[in-house]
């Protein structure tokens, strides 16, 4: 036992010791982000995402067709499904929505619009509603108890508040309504993805627009007081470090 906790411990400081030079090496885009010149970069990165949306849908394209399999069971009695996607950034999961689905879309980077109308094009069985350029914390835009299903994919490792982002979803949904997600999230703290998670954390937030690799996005929603959660953990078929992923959905 005393042999295993020093190696516990040697890992971790290592860790901590490995960090640190990384947070020492990307210092200039720290200075930058204070100074304000990463908005440039927030031009770029809707390319970057777009273009890398092709691979990940590829790869997960079964776990997304498992998970929205459930999006039918929450449609009112009369009419269509109503639902919003916060941080819908290209608009990736269209093609996984029911025929005749009013989506109503909502991202922070207004530079998404373009690849988003692409999407939209490609996926004409649904009703496009709005695009709004808002925060997932901040959704006053959209009334309380007004839809039916809220999807976030990939947007919880780089919100500034998760918990407000989470409750923000069920305000909105209305009573017996969905939050649908699908996040990558700190490994298991005994593996050496957890080690790497967090050393190559600084160069991952700077590059990956806010990205954090070290989250462990599950504690929120079971905190979150849902009415009951559907969460399971999978290993993704993605580059190591994302590849602890969450999935499932929980009903307000």
């Amino acid at each position: 036992m005393v042999c295993i906790s020093c190696s516990v411990t040697k890992m971790s400081i290592l860790m901590h010791v490995c960090t640190l030079v990384l947070k020492i090496l990307t210092l200039p885009l720290h200075v930058a982000e204070l100074v304000g010149l990463n908005h440039l970069y927030k031009r770029v990165f809707p390319t970057l995402v777009y273009n890398i949306s092709f691979s990940y849908n590829s790869k997960m394209n079964e776990k997304k067709r498992e998970l929205f399999r459930e999006l039918p069971r929450f449609s009112p009695r009369s009419g269509p499904l109503r639902l919003l996607e916060v941080g819908c950034g290209s608009g990736a999961n269209f093609q996984h929505y029911p025929n005749g689905c009013r989506v109503t879309c909502t991202d922070p980077n207004p530079h998404f619009k373009n690849y988003l109308q692409k999407n939209m094009d490609k996926n004409d069985h649904l009703v496009y509603e709005n695009f709004v350029v808002a925060p997932g914390e901040d959704l006053r835009v959209v009334e309380d108890n007004s839809v039916d299903v809220v999807v976030c994919t990939l947007v919880l490792c780089s919100v500034k508040n998760t918990p407000k982002v989470i409750q923000e979803a069920k305000r909105v949904l209305r009573p017996g309504g969905a939050l649908f997600f699908m996040e990558h999230v700190e490994a298991d703290p005994s593996t050496w993805i957890y080690f790497f998670q967090h050393v190559f954390q600084p160069f991952i937030y700077y590059f990956g627009d806010g990205c954090e690799t070290t989250r462990a996005t599950w504690k929120h929603f079971e905190a979150a007081g849902f009415s009951d959660l559907q969460l399971r953990h999978f290993q993704a078929p993605l580059f190591f470090l994302i590849r602890p992923h969450i999935a499932g959905y929980a009903v307000k």
